[in-house]
Order: structure tokens, then sequence, then C-alpha cells
């Protein structure tokens, strides 16, 4: 197929017949680089969900939504839907393959650009055609951002979190038609998911939030974690973390910002003994206002932020909480 027709593709997913929010985010940018392209945006839609839902793939930029769904689809058949999508690829051939960095998307993106022996850039904070049409897929490295390009395999593949681009306004005039893709009978896939097990995540949303803090190192042990912990809970802020806090076991992966992690855009950011790394702060999109928290004076991440707090996290949390508990008892009606 032309590049001229070849469509920009986006895996749209979906948890018990919801499609996700990054999937429509992934549309709005991609119905944009198809119209730079001159080419149409297509979703290929993961399992079986409502009209409704198919709609608003529409309505967010699709022209056409192929449907991938087969029995057990649910149980996470990362080979079959893989396969799936690599023979449909080799039948309509397109150009850019944009999926969601999910669980699913971070398992699907690798096993789909092997198959089509093509390259995969992952955590991408932007996405950019240049002057030859060929996708810029920037991404934080190296302690600044870095482009990578694939200029001749295609599709160009490139997984991106929630929060990087914001949700197109819907059209809700727009229409489309579902064409289901037929799977071969001989795929038979060498893992057997046995069963999953969901866990509801606890207060706010990361991705949510118009309040978060965000704990680093700095934190020093589990103790001054909790610290940070109690601040996120009387400022009824969702917590984020650091990759080394994830490391330390002081806080799960869940709660990771950042290029390997979770986008975040929320009306107060407060850093709280980290340094202010490339790789943490890409995570925060249009905070409105942004505090660090640290005892180094010089410290990357005062460049960084609205208001710079030059202490020990360690010692100056407790007092802020203790401050923040005694305005709030002298607020509180008797």
């Amino acid at each position: 197929m032309s590049s001229k027709t070849a469509p920009v593709w986006v895996i749209a997913e979906q948890i018990g017949g919801v499609i996700s929010e990054v999937c429509f985010e992934l549309i709005g940018k991609a119905a944009k680089l198809g119209a730079d392209l001159g080419v149409s945006a297509e979703a290929i839609l993961l399992g079986d969900v409502s009209p409704d839902q198919v709609d608003l793939l529409y309505q967010a930029g699709a022209e056409l939504v192929y449907q991938i769904n087969f029995p057990d689809f649910d149980r996470f058949q990362t080979e079959i839907i893989s396969e799936a999508i690599n023979i449909l690829s080799l039948e309509v051939q397109p150009q850019i393959l944009l999926i969601g960095s999910t669980y699913l998307g971070r398992e699907l993106a690798p096993l789909i650009a092997a198959k089509l022996n093509t390259g995969l850039t992952a955590h991408c904070i932007d996405l950019i055609l240049n002057n030859k049409n060929v996708l810029e897929q920037w991404i934080p490295a190296y302690g600044g951002q870095i482009v990578i390009t694939c200029p001749e395999k295609r599709p160009q593949i490139a997984t991106v979190a929630r929060g990087v681009f914001p949700t197109p306004a819907f059209n809700k005039n727009k229409t489309g038609k579902v064409i289901p893709v037929s799977l071969p009978e001989n795929l038979h896939p060498r893992v057997k998911t046995i069963e999953i097990i969901r866990e509801e995540p606890e207060g706010v949303p990361l991705e949510e939030a118009q309040t978060v803090v965000a704990g680093g190192s700095g934190a020093g042990s589990m103790e001054g974690w909790k610290e940070i912990e109690k601040l996120a809970d009387i400022l009824n802020a969702a917590l984020g973390s650091t990759r080394p806090v994830v490391d330390e076991g002081w806080s799960d992966l869940e709660s990771m910002i950042g290029q390997s992690g979770k986008m975040v855009h929320p009306d107060l950011y407060i850093g709280v003994g980290l340094s202010g790394e490339q790789q943490h702060m890409v995570g925060i999109v249009g905070a409105k206002v942004m505090v660090a928290i640290n005892n180094d004076p010089k410290s990357p991440v005062f460049e960084q932020v609205d208001i710079g707090i030059v202490e020990n996290c360690r010692e100056f949390i407790p007092v802020f909480i203790k401050k923040l508990k005694d305005n709030l008892d002298k607020s509180t009606p008797r």
C-alpha cells in the first residue's frame, strides 16, 4: 500500500467493556497525523464493547474500526491478539501504529514489532512528522530529550502513556462502521491464563488527581516515606513516587510518575525529597503550580518549579503537617 493511503492506526484497549482513556487521546493525535499525511485514522478495537463505546471511537477521530474478538478474549491472550494484528497489518499496511502504555499495551507492542520486523519506541512524550513525513518519536533520555525515527520499516510503532496528549473534542455527528477481524483456526497460544485478579485502586487515581504529592529517595527510609504519605493524606492528594522509592520497596509501581510510570496533570504538584531527574519530571504535564522541597539549593528540581523550599524534608514535613493540622483545627466549626 502506498504511504499516500496507508492509515494511522491506534489500538483501542478496553477493560470491562469501557475503552481506556489513553485510546481516545491517541486517536485524537492519530487524526491530526492522518490529516497531515492525507490518510485516515483507524482503530483496532480489542474485545467486545457496547455500540455507544464504539461510537466514541468515531467521535474521537477514527474513520474505521477493526474489531478483534474471540471466546475467552478477556483471558489476556496476547499471543492471539498480536498475531491477529500482525495478519491484519500485512493486509492493510498501516504506516503508523500507536499503542497506549498500559499493562496490555506494553506487552503487545514488542510482540507486534517483532512479528512485523519493524522498530518500536516506548514511552514517547511527543510525536511529530518531519519534512519527509517520517514520524519523529520523542523520548526523555540522557538528562534531556532525544528523537528516534524509523525511516524504512513500517509501521512506525510507538507507545504513549495516558495524559501525554489531550483528550480530543468529541464530534457526536461522526459515525462509521466496524469490520470484524477473522482469526485463523490454527492459533493455539503457548500460555494459558488461568485467573485474573484485579485490585481496585485506593483513593484518587494519580492521572485524575488535582493535587499530587510525590516523594523521592530524600525520604531516607520507610519512616520518612510514611511522613510523605501523611502529607498527601492531609492534603487529600494522590501519592506519587520516583523510581528509587519503588526500588527501595517503600511504594509500589502503580505510584511511579515519569517516563516509565504515569503521567499526571494536577493543579498543584509537590515534590518532596527528589532531585528533579528528567525521567520523573516528564511525567508532570501542565501542572498549574509546582512546589519542591529539597535540602540541596543547587538541585535541578528548583529550576523546574514555581516555588522552592530549601529544607531537609525529613525535618520539614513533620512540622509542615503539624501546621496544616493546626490550621484545619482552627477553621473547623465547633
